[in-house]
């Protein structure tokens, strides 16, 4: 049973997900709170992997969280089921995009498609900014809005933001010193 409900809903969100792997995050995160299946704290840390690793990040985040919940077959399943929508949609697409690709409709369908692409974007970005620079549990814990940061976190973005755009290094260079510095944050180093 664990297979076809993993296999459902990555389906859902390979169906609803437009914009890419970024916009599979609202529906993760909504997925997590719902079948219990990963953590936010999990969530963050299969953002941080699949964007550290080739591949698609919603492949990359279907695969893992399917890992989790049903070792390798799960895997395999929830990746399928992320995919299977696109699949299709491509091969229904492609049978009929000559007549498609002059329709007022599948123009309007697209003009449409746009901003609710963007408007997801920018709910997993703020989601992993959530995730990523802000401790709400420690804020309402605390009652301190000093508390509501992780600062070490904060500073590590404001740092690495600023030397990527001054520099002409490659990104790969600015993930790897991410991981350093997030082993160090994590392991009490720093």
């Amino acid at each position: 049973m664990i297979f076809l409900r993993l296999f459902y809903e990555f389906f859902k969100t390979g169906l609803f997900a437009v914009g890419g792997g970024l916009a599979t995050l609202p529906f993760l995160s909504d997925m997590a709170q719902k079948t219990g299946w990963f953590t936010q704290a999990e969530l963050a840390d299969m953002i941080a992997v699949s964007e550290s690793t080739p591949g698609p990040i919603g492949v990359n985040m279907a695969t893992f969280a399917g890992f989790k919940c049903a070792g390798v077959p799960g895997g395999i399943i929830a990746t399928l089921g992320l995919i299977t929508p696109s699949i299709i949609i491509i091969l229904l697409i492609a049978k009929f995009l000559a007549s498609f690709s002059e329709s007022i409709y599948v123009k309007g369908a697209f003009y449409g498609l746009r901003p609710a692409s963007v408007a997801m974007i920018t709910a997993a970005g703020f989601l992993v900014v959530r995730l990523a620079l802000l401790d709400t549990a420690a804020c309402a814990a605390s009652h301190s809005i000093l508390q509501l940061f992780r600062w070490k976190e904060l500073l590590l973005a404001v740092v690495l933001y600023f030397a990527m755009r001054k520099s002409k290094l490659h990104p790969i260079l600015f993930i790897a010193a991410s991981m350093v510095a997030g082993i160090l944050f994590h392991m009490g180093g720093v």
